[in-house]
């Protein structure tokens, strides 16, 4: 008797934080996870841990458009061509005031946090479209509702993935493809722990949100009806409150971040 091919999603940024609570949530469901990493040891010896049987892993730096061929084609070749989740999750940040920070690093946040995001969804294309029910989960941010200042290019490059998110879901949804972000406020993951967090807006909103928690909302995501599925999902209650505000008086939103970043 034959068995139907297992369910598959690609993971970038999987070595750590939010990449990995993903692979663990899909893996214990017995999906075909794909972890991919510039951190290639982590994600092997991840894959061994949790998916030996059932996935795959290997390097990726996102920025590059060869190494994304690379990787698609390792991870179609053992999914046997099938990808019904796309989650583009790699990320880096940058938190200082503008001009205090390298550009090389602006450059960077910009490679890999957008950039990254437009390599995977062109070269994971076909591979989308061949699968049916197919989706992608763009890893998005609260900070792509207002620009947040110390985060700047961040911010920047999210409220750019947000637009892409909606662009491209118009335009494949008529090809079976839909494309999605989830966009949280600060979670406990290493880049929040060893730099977010030393900015005034996180001392007083303080870190409410788990890999954990965005990882149960893009598995949520990955259960619902294509037809069902919004295109903007924000996870925690504080980033709901920040997006209703954001939306009702972006003028007080704005007067708030200043006035919390002037100290008073």
């Amino acid at each position: 008797m034959s068995t139907a091919p297992r369910s598959a999603i690609f993971i970038t940024g999987a070595a750590a934080g939010i990449g990995l609570a993903v692979a663990e949530r899909f893996a214990r469901a017995g999906w075909f996870v794909g972890l991919y990493d510039l951190n290639v040891e982590a994600v092997q010896a991840h894959h061994q841990r949790l998916c030996a049987a059932h996935g795959i892993a290997g390097r990726l730096d996102v920025a590059q458009a060869s190494d994304w061929a690379s990787a698609m084609a390792h991870f179609a070749q053992a999914s046997g061509g099938r990808l019904d989740v796309l989650f583009n999750n790699a990320g880096v940040s940058v938190t200082r005031p503008f001009e205090q920070a390298d550009l090389a690093r602006h450059q960077l946040v910009v490679d890999v946090n957008l950039k990254g995001v437009i390599n995977g969804c062109h070269t994971a294309h076909a591979l989308l479209r061949a699968t049916p029910g197919s989706r992608v989960i763009n890893m998005c941010s609260a900070s792509a509702l207002h620009g947040q200042p110390e985060l700047a290019s961040y911010s920047a490059t999210k409220a750019a993935v947000r637009s892409l998110t909606e662009a491209l879901d118009i335009e494949w949804r008529r090809q079976g493809i839909r494309v999605v972000d989830v966009l949280p406020l600060f979670v406990d993951t290493a880049m929040v722990r060893d730099d977010v967090s030393r900015m005034k807006t996180v001392k007083m909103l303080g870190v409410r949100l788990s890999a954990e928690d965005v990882a149960a909302t893009v598995w949520s995501l990955a259960q619902r009806k294509p037809q069902r599925l919004p295109v903007h999902t924000h996870v925690g209650l504080q980033t709901k409150f920040f997006a209703l505000l954001s939306k009702l008086s972006p003028g007080w939103v704005n007067h708030w971040v200043t006035a919390r970043m002037a100290g008073y």
